[in-house]
């Protein structure tokens, strides 16, 4: 069995997130094992500089939930993603296209290591207009700004 390992803050779950989970999958085949780590909420706050609109518990039961994912966790309070690579020991990580500073740590713990495992980009899934937490959050707030 080939063990996936791919991350994310998964706030307001749309159809790139499925893509990006259904292709990290992809990536060991037949027999993958994908297992996701959802960021806390505290890591939310130090990266976005703002808290997540669904809580960690939530947003980690609804990956789970999702067919293609056979595990998913929540992070280390301290973002340790060497820690994570050990508990997990992915053959593959699938990084997001948004992911350059977890591919930038991983790469550098694969290294320090001598681990074997892979590191695969998941090219972004289109180019509409609503294909992030982010956009869709901003698009929920211009739309309240323009009703009477």
């Amino acid at each position: 069995m080939t063990r996936v390992l791919a991350a994310g803050v998964f706030d307001l779950l749309h159809y790139g997130h499925i893509r990006y989970l259904e292709e990290a999958k992809k990536l060991g085949g037949p027999d993958a094992k994908l297992t996701v780590i959802v960021a806390r909420d505290d890591t939310v706050r130090r990266l976005k500089g703002q808290d997540p609109v669904i809580p960690e518990d939530q947003r980690r039961a609804v990956i789970e939930a999702l067919k293609v994912v056979d595990e998913a966790l929540l992070g280390f309070e301290d973002l340790d993603l060497d820690r994570v690579i050990q508990q997990i020991k992915p053959d593959i990580v699938a990084v997001g296209h948004d992911q350059k500073a977890i591919r930038a740590q991983v790469e550098k713990i694969k290294k320090a290591r001598e681990l074997t495992l892979e590191i695969t980009p998941v090219e972004q899934f289109g180019e509409h207009d609503l294909n992030s937490s982010s956009k869709i959050k901003r698009r929920i707030v211009e739309g309240a700004r323009t009703r009477p």
